[in-house]
């Protein structure tokens, strides 16, 4: 039984891990088991041990791989451990005491509500279709904190404009029902017009092409993310992820709770919503003393 290969089968199968995902997963299963073929003479992944394991992780330190690809590195091993004590070929994880390294945490600015109206309204954008696709873009990421692979990946099924709704496949392919506000509807129908006259199309089941008729790709929303805000922001990064970062931060600045932004994110818990907390935080600390009668005295 090639372990590898049942796990790769289990994360796409039963996991519904995408095969990018999938394939992150079995390069550093494979990487692991290069090193110990070199170090110790071994490649059974099954016979492990931690200080084996540790050995990897001092000799990746050593040649620069930063903490948190080491950390991303030894998540993929649990996983497989954790998958060898399902099917029972093991009793115990040779990871179970592990602590990952510390890593820096990463702020992320998001842009400021005067950045997105800037973008949003004082921009002048070309003319017909890639004009009203490129606002669409934005204001679609910024009204729903949508990924960049979910708004790749919409198809004309997903909408559902009469009662201002979007279907969005999330990770590990979790649907879930966003709405959209009727000023987005109203753009999102102008697109449509607009999408209506390009000629040899292509990818037709998508909602956002390119103007030879086919479905974007990663860099090129990017692309158009970092061109615009390049005309109204200073910030270093300008991403979709950014924009993703700005609605949630808005939204709880506004007064929105943690549960309702998780579920419009999409994410699977309150942990990883609780990151753009930080920013509601700092606006929070200023309401509060301008306010209170003792932060005069």
């Amino acid at each position: 039984m090639n372990t590898i290969n049942s796990f790769s089968d289990y994360l796409k199968l039963e996991k519904n891990y995408s095969l990018h995902t999938v394939n992150a997963y079995v390069n550093d299963l494979l990487f692991f088991q290069e090193f110990l073929k070199s170090e110790f003479e071994h490649d059974d992944l099954i016979e492990v041990n931690y200080s084996m394991i540790r050995s990897w992780i001092v000799s990746m330190v050593d040649n620069g791989i930063s903490n948190n690809s080491v950390n991303r590195k030894i998540s993929s091993l649990k996983a497989f451990y954790k998958f060898l004590l399902k099917i029972k070929k093991i009793e115990f994880s040779p990871l179970l005491k592990h602590k990952s390294l510390k890593t820096p945490k990463k702020i992320q600015i998001p842009f400021s509500e005067k950045e997105l109206n800037n973008v949003l309204n004082c921009i002048k954008y070309a003319e017909g279709f890639e004009g009203i696709r490129d606002k669409l873009i934005i204001d679609l990421f910024y009204t729903t904190g949508i990924r960049r692979a979910e708004l790749i990946n919409l198809k004309l099924q997903n909408l559902d404009l009469s009662s201002n709704t979007l279907k969005v496949l999330g990770k590990r392919n979790k649907e879930r029902i966003i709405p959209i506000l009727p000023i987005i509807s109203n753009q999102i129908k102008s697109y449509l017009s607009e999408r209506a006259q390009i000629e040899n199309v292509k990818d037709f089941d998508y909602l956002f092409l390119m103007l030879k008729g086919v479905k974007m790709n990663d860099s090129f929303v990017y692309r158009i993310i970092n061109y615009y805000f390049s005309n109204v922001s200073e910030k270093v990064k300008k991403s979709p992820h950014i924009l993703r970062h700005t609605f949630a931060t808005h939204m709880l600045n506004n007064g929105a709770d943690l549960n309702s932004v998780k579920e419009l994110l999409g994410h699977s818990s309150l942990a990883s919503t609780q990151v753009y907390t930080h920013n509601s935080l700092s606006e929070l600390k200023k309401v509060y003393g301008n306010a209170h009668p003792r932060s005069q005295k």
